[in-house]
């Protein structure tokens, strides 16, 4: 077994990678998307890409949570939900909204989102399963309390957001469009404004080390993300808003 100052360790470890990783996206921009190109493995259908990616965060997940000697109580299992409820989402349900036909992701891509996921599950899974048992008293916190309403402000801006970029397309239309409507009025990719928002919730309300690798991992990857995809709608359409941030409102 793992002990906890091997697993902190470990945990504090993958967020000076996560940093890392953070530099180095601000000068290379991951090739999926819009920004997808040649030379970075197979192409693998985007939809089922999504899906290989996401889910198999939630199968190591609760891997290791019921292999584990803790007993989850009722807060472990509300905690544990919220992750659970997020990788469904993006995992299965996101996938198979999305309308672009024959659109595909290189499977380096694929494959380094999979690593990115399989350790934060494993990091979380590990956590509840062996060292963490909340009380009842924990959900009257002020983490908690301000950690779950950071958590669903950001799930709303997410699906919303998601919601809006769906839309612009008709079924079978292919193309990119100036999104209007929501926080699109302030930034650029409020989609992922939203989910870094999320993680940060999750982090405050679980107040864990796992729960703040999770979301410095998530702003190292997104934020750069945002801001090419602000720089690639500048360079795309010459009526692009001018007064538009990249990912924060009024700031950035």
């Amino acid at each position: 077994m793992i002990t906890f100052k091997q697993f902190a360790l470990f945990s504090w470890g993958w967020i000076a990678l996560g940093l890392i990783i953070f530099v180095a996206l601000n000068f290379i921009t991951a090739p999926y998307g819009r920004h997808t190109k040649k030379g970075w493995g197979p192409l693998i259908d985007n939809k089922l890409g999504w899906f290989l990616m996401e889910f198999f965060a939630l199968v190591v997940l609760f891997y290791f949570i019921l292999s584990g000697e803790n007993k989850q109580s009722l807060v472990n299992w509300i905690i544990i939900g919220l992750f659970t409820l997020h990788y469904i989402h993006r995992s299965i349900i996101f996938p198979l909204r999305i309308k672009t036909r024959g659109k595909k992701m290189p499977s380096s891509i694929i494959g380094m989102g999979l690593i990115f996921n399989l350790v934060n599950g494993f990091l979380i899974g590990y956590y509840f399963g062996n060292f963490k048992v909340y009380e009842p008293s924990w959900l009257h916190t002020p983490q908690f309390i301000a950690g779950a309403a950071i958590f669903a402000i950001g799930t709303f801006i997410n699906l919303q957001s998601d919601n809006i970029l769906i839309a612009l397309r008709k079924p079978g239309e292919t193309g990119y469009k100036i999104p209007h409507g929501g926080l699109f009025t302030y930034i650029s990719c409020p989609n992922l404004f939203g989910e870094v928002v999320e993680w940060l919730g999750f982090a405050i309300l679980s107040w864990n080390l796992p729960g703040l690798a999770f979301f410095i991992w998530t702003f190292a990857n997104l934020i750069p993300r945002a801001i090419a995809h602000h720089t690639w709608y500048l360079k795309k359409f010459s009526n692009y808003p001018k007064d538009r941030k990249a990912v924060i409102p009024l700031l950035w």
